[in-house]
């Protein structure tokens, strides 16, 4: 997952609303206790630790060099979800989708 956004608060707050029902469920959980963290982190999915939401969730400018960071870590697809502060869906166009 992937927030164009440069303001730490900004993005891990849109981060964090992506991240709740992940946060919830228990086989998400046991993997993130596998890779290191602790419940400690998640204790309140609404606001999940900084070190965790940027570890799941990249934000930054379009410049920023994550995805080739995996590439040249071995990856050989990269598949990138972009997150929005707007949580509505989108259409295949990329607007709202009407109600």
């Amino acid at each position: 997952m992937v927030i164009l956004e440069t303001d730490p608060s900004v993005a891990r707050a849109t981060a964090r609303a992506h991240l709740v029902n992940y946060l919830r469920a228990p086989n998400y959980q046991n993997n993130l206790l596998r890779s290191g963290f602790d419940e400690s982190d998640w204790a309140d999915p609404k606001q999940a630790s900084d070190r965790l939401v940027d570890a799941l969730v990249a934000w930054g400018d379009v410049e920023d060099p994550l995805v080739q960071a995996h590439l040249d870590a071995g990856a050989n697809h990269v598949c990138v979800q972009a997150l929005r502060a707007d949580t509505t869906p989108a259409s295949a166009s990329g607007r709202p989708s009407p109600s």
